[in-house]
């Protein structure tokens, strides 16, 4: 089983719903079937460490999914899952077409320009409401935010650990 930190967030428990041990999760996967599905995720254990929590049902609730755990039966032991992360191991997700990413592929890649100029590190890959993510790269000139299109992204390399991109002007209105 891999460390916790390497496995993918679907999910966050935000509260504790009803009487009888379930909780209310926020949707972090865009997965339409993600959650009617799911039959187990993970939690960080004691140490930090995965735990499994397997799941007995769940049901669509105001935008959020409620969902019962096996071995959860009061508000006491859903509360101490409050604002746990839900994971699930890289296998079970579905792949991708060619030219699609995970946001966590692109999560700490290396940016260069066309040159190998470093932009710095992607920081996180931002939705905006609009149809482009937007890439939030880190480096030595602080924060750079880059559309996720064709115009800017040039290349990503998974294996190489980089993206190659148009570097972007910017114009100062006076």
């Amino acid at each position: 089983m891999p460390a916790f930190r390497d496995l993918v967030v679907i999910g966050r428990v935000v509260k504790p719903q009803g009487r009888h041990g379930e909780v209310v999760i926020e949707r972090l996967s865009d997965r339409p079937g993600r959650f009617p599905a799911l039959v187990r995720a993970f939690v960080p254990g004691p140490g930090g460490e995965p735990r499994e929590v397997r799941v007995q049902s769940g049901r669509p609730h105001k935008n959020r999914w409620v969902l019962k755990l096996e071995g959860v039966s009061t508000i006491d032991e859903a509360e101490r899952l409050r604002g746990l992360e839900l994971r699930i191991s890289e296998g079970e997700l579905d792949p991708l077409p060619e030219g699609s990413y995970y946001h966590h592929h692109l999560t700490g890649l290396r940016v260069v320009d066309g040159g190998g100029a470093a932009l710095g590190f992607v920081e996180e890959v931002m939705e905006t409401g609009g149809e482009t993510k937007v890439l939030v790269v880190r480096g030595a000139d602080g924060e750079t935010l880059l559309p996720f299109a064709s115009p800017f992204v040039k290349t990503v390399d998974l294996a190489g650990g980089r993206i190659v991109v148009e570097r972007p002007e910017y114009v100062v209105a006076d």
